[in-house]
């Protein structure tokens, strides 16, 4: 930490604490915790269906995800054009590797839409999560992102790409089974049950989005002073914004990103069958 330059470490800071409101609000916004029915199964369902989507899901077995090329430029603090342009070409990058993973794993696979909003947006999930930078909508299998001043304030890259990876790796959660069977298993238990349920969900997509991150690491700019700098933040911060934790705590959302990043593979992060005391 001490090694950092101020400025890019500030911006860091200050980057992640937006990146730690807006990394779960896939959950809040697309799969409201207590609903009078279960969901029916959308169109395009992955075949994988019930428990085994989310313990024994074939992408777990598809090896590392690719590295791919991912020139998606800089962010320049204040401008809303240079943020859409980033965030949309890091979709298009994470829309390349997974397309590539779901081909390995013999499963189907279409990019969600991407919406950026300049006010907190409704969409057929409802309403926008309160606090949130943006969530994943798995009713109509769209990523919306907020073009907030927070958001604007902060040009550092690495974290905006680590949040767009989060809300995608949702979409991948859907169309690979897994968030399906998480929406009926959370209509059927408990209280503390959805809980747990909901930070096995969480800290998987925190997990997924750090694998992509290792794969487009050079051309994101993700140095390894920076990405040990956002896992130190996480630990300690990561959890502050969820006080239900329905999130993880903040020590589980670092391992489960360090995890990702460091084998870089959707089997690492198979949080499902992981023991409670790293999903807690």
């Amino acid at each position: 930490m001490s090694a950092l330059p101020l400025g890019p470490l500030s911006s860091l800071v200050t980057a992640a604490l937006s990146f730690s409101l807006a990394a779960g609000a896939g959950q809040a916004g697309a799969i409201p915790l207590a609903s009078a029915q279960p969901p029916p199964p959308p169109a395009g369902t992955s075949p994988i269906q019930g428990r085994t989507a989310a313990t024994a899901n074939p992408l777990y077995d598809s090896g590392r995800l690719p590295s791919v090329a991912c020139p998606a430029g800089k962010i320049k603090a204040g401008s809303a054009a240079s943020y859409r342009t980033f965030m949309t070409r890091v979709s298009r990058c994470l829309g390349t590797a997974w397309g590539i993973q779901f081909g390995k794993a013999g499963l189907d696979f279409t990019p969600p839409k991407l919406r950026f909003a300049t006010s907190r947006v409704s969409s057929p999930c409802g309403k926008w999560p309160a606090g949130a930078g943006g969530y994943y909508c798995s009713s109509n299998r769209t990523v919306y992102i907020g073009l907030t001043r927070a958001a604007l304030k902060n040009p550092y890259g690495p974290n905006h790409a680590q949040f767009m990876a989060h809300e995608y790796a949702h979409h991948v959660q859907q169309l690979a089974g897994i968030l399906p069977y998480y929406s009926r298993a959370v209509w059927r238990a408990r209280a503390s049950a959805r809980l747990a349920l909901s930070r096995r969900l969480e800290l998987q997509a925190d997990c997924l989005a750090a694998a992509f991150l290792r794969g487009a690491a050079d051309d994101l700019q993700v140095t390894p002073e920076h990405w040990e700098a956002m896992l130190e933040w996480t630990a300690r911060n990561g959890h502050k914004s969820w006080p239900k934790n329905d999130h993880g705590r903040g020590s589980s959302q670092a391992y489960w990103m360090k995890r990702g990043f460091e084998r870089g593979t959707p089997g690492a992060c198979n949080t499902f069958t992981a023991p409670r005391s790293v999903v807690d």
